[in-house]
């Protein structure tokens, strides 16, 4: 299973009685395809996976699988911190249909090193389908650190992680590593937009993006760009890109993306509490960022 390029981390739009919007989100599925990309990403965090239930995940992942249909890679979001939560979820994407379930590090209760390789080796070995461990130490208070990392590389079934820490040395130090126990078939990643193209040039496969929610062609282009080798192009993209990727994270995500969406006229709706509504003045600088890109 190869997943590269640009998958996109979906919002979860909400009709106004705050119930999860199914057409608006098969509408979705349809307009980021056919705008170029490469994979989607339903139930993760710009999913607001914290605050949606179980049945609304799991339903989510069935309308994903459905309304794709093998155009596209298809992940789901399938991650706790209790493992054996996780392992309800991640069982369910497999027998849904999904190509590969997304595996947060688990948040809140901080697991040493060696629980997280147990969680995962537990995951891996009752899964149908690969995992992708899903690193953002800014949400979960816990660092998978490269030791770990390379350890699970070895497992059959777990074939990349999403990267979503700041410090580019270590996707040099985790490439490194790969390389050197021969595991260059792992796949790694970008977990933030603004890093996916010097990411790439390290050794990344792609990114699991919020951008591409509402730039999916420029964003898709960015990452071929740099995938096929012309990095002067893709530093072009990427500065083109480059104040909608600041301004999409001028709030807490996924809050100013289901806002720009709003302004589009694409499905997305409000967010649920405890994530509040775009201020003002945050609002009117993410408005001029569209209205540059010629996206309103």
């Amino acid at each position: 299973m190869k997943i590269e390029g640009t998958v996109v981390a979906m919002v979860t739009p909400f009709t106004e009685d705050d119930r999860v919007d199914e057409a608006g989100l098969r509408e979705n599925i349809n307009y980021l395809i056919e705008n170029g990309v490469d994979g989607l990403l339903v139930a993760g965090t710009t999913g607001e996976s914290a605050t949606i239930t179980h049945e609304e995940q799991r339903r989510m992942i069935d309308i994903l699988v459905d309304e794709v249909n093998g155009r596209v890679k298809t992940i789901a979001g399938a991650g706790s911190n209790s493992s054996r939560e996780a392992l309800g979820l991640v069982r369910y994407a497999g027998d849904a249909g999904a190509d590969a379930a997304l595996v947060i590090t688990p948040y809140y209760n901080r697991p040493q090193p060696h629980g997280l390789i147990e969680h995962y080796r537990m995951l891996e070995e009752a899964s149908e389908i690969p995992l992708i461990i899903y690193n953002v130490p800014s949400r979960t208070g816990t660092d998978i650190d490269v030791d770990t990392v390379s350890e699970l590389a070895g497992l059959d079934g777990i074939i990349g992680i999403k990267e979503a820490s700041p410090d580019l040395d270590k996707i040099s130090m985790l490439k490194s590593r790969l390389m050197e126990l021969g595991l260059d078939d792992f796949i790694i990643l970008s977990g933030n937009d603004n890093l996916t193209l010097p990411m790439i040039s390290m050794g990344a496969e792609g990114v699991i993006s919020v951008v591409a929610n509402v730039d999916p062609a420029r964003m898709s282009r960015l990452v071929n760009e740099a995938l096929s080798g012309d990095f002067e192009s893709a530093m072009k993209t990427h500065y083109e890109l480059y104040s909608l990727m600041k301004a999409l994270f001028i709030e807490s995500n996924p809050v100013p993306v289901k806002e720009a969406l709003n302004m589009m006229g694409r499905p997305a709706g409000h967010v649920r509490m405890p994530l509040a509504p775009l201020r003002d003045s945050s609002r009117e600088k993410l408005r001029l960022v569209l209205e540059e890109l010629a996206l309103i």
